[in-house]
């Protein structure tokens, strides 16, 4: 029986954490590519310190001469990433930062089981499993710790970055700590917000003056009573923020970027690799499954999870779980979701349309619980397989 009276944590960071900003820079080549050649093969890593940025990895494409001159620009691809972000530090600013691109072609070996043969569906980029996850505590169909720790950084992002807080800087941290009742989050019990700013005669006082009406207006009325207690820049100053202050990695924020641990993962980062990479958009898919299951009224909570082997096309298995708040019985809902979605990477590419350059916006804020943008971006977040689910029952 899954417990109805808790209290449950997630945490979240601002887009000018260094490992999210590596993510961005990471999605940012791949976005790139992607717009050059719809096919191109990208799994790109960033690293980041003090006034250094170092780019590696491997990359595709089948135009030769396009692939040179796209090497060429990989270094204004990252400083525009750091602009936008912010930064502007003596030892981390986007024009002079040192950017050392170590990109290079796809390995052949792992090309040839990835390539598709004229008369066969192209295989896995690898081999892995990959959870998706909904639950019907938000109009998002996301648990409630991680979307509102995201909205809060998000918000905070918008008013610096409009100028409207000129003193607060790009690396953020966010935590919330919700208490659940009858399965129900009600209230939040803690909250943790460390945000750099650019003042060091500013107190925490002074930044929880700044950041509590925006971090109000997000959350629903009544979860902030006064009994909540409030951590605002506990160890006091935080100015040497970003890469300066701690090295990025793409990669190392997956369960921000996913359900904030309140769902299984995979294991397997998602910025840097385009979509043939079953890391990405395996879990796309198993997302945009369980929350369709949900959006169905099949059940309140689903996790569904795929298996993959490197060169194969089809799923080695599909798995469902309703945590018992299931009107259909799990086994039908694994044999359904295999009927209304093909489920090979191609097909997967094919029905999410993910050939297109739509990751760069997923590298903050989280991957789901997304509006689907007109463009084809947060595709995996629409509810167009209510109807036929419904019909494969």
């Amino acid at each position: 029986m899954t417990r109805q009276s808790y209290i449950f944590t997630s945490e979240s960071v601002s887009e000018g954490h260094p490992d999210k900003l590596c993510d961005r820079i990471s999605d940012a080549v791949l976005d790139a590519l992607i717009a050059e050649e719809p096919e191109a093969r990208v799994a790109c890593e960033t690293f980041a310190t003090t006034n250094r940025v170092v780019i590696g990895g491997e990359i595709g494409l089948a135009d030769q001469d396009k692939l040179t001159q796209y090497m060429e620009s990989i270094e204004s691809i990252a400083r525009a990433c750091i602009k936008d972000i912010g930064y502007e530090q003596e030892k981390f600013h986007h024009e002079t930062v040192e950017v050392t691109n170590l990109l290079h072609e796809q390995s052949a070996h792992i090309a040839q089981g990835v390539n598709a043969a004229a008369d066969k569906e192209e295989g896995a980029g690898d081999q892995g499993i990959m959870f998706g996850y909904a639950t019907d505590e938000t109009a998002q169909l996301m648990p409630a710790p991680i979307h509102y720790a995201h909205a809060i950084l998000k918000r905070l992002a918008e008013v610096r970055k409009n100028g409207t807080e000129p003193t607060l800087r790009p690396d953020a941290k966010s935590q919330l700590s919700l208490r659940y009742e009858n399965g129900v989050p009600v209230g939040v019990t803690q909250l943790v917000l460390s945000t750099q700013h650019s003042d060091e005669n500013q107190s925490s006082a002074d930044i929880r003056a700044i950041v509590e009406p925006y971090i109000r207006e997000v959350l629903p009325d009544g979860w902030l009573t006064d009994e909540t207690e409030w951590w605002v820049n506990p160890t006091g100053k935080f100015v040497i923020g970003g890469p300066d202050g701690d090295a990025g990695l793409t990669g190392r924020k997956i369960i921000v970027d996913t359900y904030g641990g309140a769902a299984p993962h995979g294991g397997g980062a998602f910025s840097g690799k385009d979509p043939t990479k079953v890391d990405r958009s395996a879990a796309y898919a198993a997302r945009y499954l369980a929350k369709n299951v949900v959006a169905a009224g099949m059940a309140k909570k689903c996790t569904i999870q795929l298996s993959y082997a490197i060169g194969i096309s089809k799923p080695l298995s599909i798995y469902a779980d309703t945590y018992g708040t299931g009107l259909v019985d799990e086994a039908e809902i694994e044999a359904a979701v295999a009927k209304v979605m093909d489920l090979t990477p191609g097909g997967i590419r094919r029905h999410l349309a993910l050939n297109k350059p739509i990751y760069q916006r997923t590298a903050a804020y989280g991957h789901f619980g997304r509006e689907p943008d007109a463009d084809g971006g947060f595709s995996w977040e629409k509810t167009d397989l209510v109807e036929a689910l419904k019909k494969a029952i």
